[in-house]
């Protein structure tokens, strides 16, 4: 039997205080363990968005008709507001989920050793990212899923995908000033894709805002445009970020890049197309609830995609410490 330390009163000082610290000081998680919290935290952030699209194309926006409170009586949904209420209050419980994996995400980055600042920081970013969505969640309940609010709050959830994508590259590379790996120019072209995707993310929220997923089975405000002329535009930038894409890596094996340019470009070329391909079939057949479910998804692993080719035209190695070594005059040889 392993014996239990003592727990002094200086412990439990120690750890009200600052529990971050106290765990830190008694834990030190191996890099993988790390690497996987991180992870952790991002597909959390993907799922809280797919589940909130299934909220959405259920209709069960206003299961819960207020907030915080799923009802003026109830913290929790109850039996008489059925299906609509179960999906939405689920919804909310994930949010919980979510701070978990977020926590630990941060957790293990504050007890990781050498003490990095700058991984402890993404995790805490991804915390308050969260607590505004879920504030402004709330706002999107309490003023009738007004469509506005809806594409804030999915535009706040692609800040915090943006967010966890990062600290999930940062735990698997080290602290040192980032080299680049490729030429100005491919840079720029680059930061072009990157601002084409923010647009064709944006758009997207338009032709939500605008469409005749709602978001619940009752009367509910709607942008007032024509969502098929919206859905068009975001079809042309959709075309603009795979033909960036393309050119890209037609570029990167021009000027003979390193591997993992190259593999983070086919892989986000691959996602586009799939996601073209829903794209253009959810169009064609009327919206069905299932795909726009999927291109949901698909949005979150294009927008991950096209941060990983960024994030990966540069390189951090590890710091190396110097070590302290012998002085001049303690290495001449002495005399006798």
């Amino acid at each position: 039997m392993v014996p239990v330390p003592n727990v002094t009163h200086a412990d439990v000082v120690a750890a009200v205080r600052n529990p971050l610290a106290f765990i830190a000081a008694r834990w030190t998680p191996d890099p993988r363990t790390v690497q996987r919290a991180a992870l952790a935290a991002l597909v959390m952030s993907v799922v809280i968005v797919v589940t909130g699209g299934a909220v959405r194309l259920t209709g069960s926006g206003l299961g819960c008709p207020t907030w915080p409170k799923c009802t003026d009586d109830s913290l929790t949904t109850t039996s008489a507001m059925g299906f609509h209420g179960a999906i939405e209050f689920g919804n909310r419980m994930l949010t919980y989920v979510l701070c978990a994996a977020v926590g630990w995400a941060i957790i293990a980055a504050r007890s990781e050793k050498p003490y990095r600042r700058s991984l402890t920081r993404l995790g805490w970013a991804q915390f308050w990212i969260v607590m505004s969505n879920a504030i402004l969640g709330g706002i999107v309940v309490l003023v009738g899923l007004n469509p506005y609010t809806v594409a804030a709050h999915f535009l706040l959830s692609s800040a915090l995908i943006a967010v966890a994508t990062l600290m999930w590259q940062r735990s698997r590379e080290g602290d040192a000033e980032s080299k680049p790996l490729v030429g100005k120019a491919v840079q720029q072209l680059v930061w072009f894709l990157v601002t084409a995707s923010m647009l064709l993310i944006a758009v997207g929220t338009v032709v939500t805002g605008a469409g005749p997923h709602a978001g619940d089975s009752k009367e509910v405000e709607r942008i007032p445009i024509d969502w098929e002329t919206v859905a068009k535009l975001h079809a042309v930038l959709a075309w603009i970020v795979v033909t960036l894409t393309f050119a890209l890596w037609f570029v990167l094996k021009a000027v003979d890049a390193p591997k993992g340019p190259l593999d983070r470009t086919r892989e986000l070329f691959l996602i586009l197309l799939s996601q073209g391909v829903i794209g253009y079939v959810q169009y064609f057949t009327n919206l069905p609830e299932a795909l726009v479910a999927l291109h949901m998804l698909g949005s979150c692993l294009v927008w991950i995609g096209v941060l990983r080719v960024l994030l990966s035209l540069r390189e951090r190695s590890a710091v190396v410490a110097d070590l302290p070594g012998p002085s001049v005059e303690q290495s001449l040889p002495t005399r006798a």
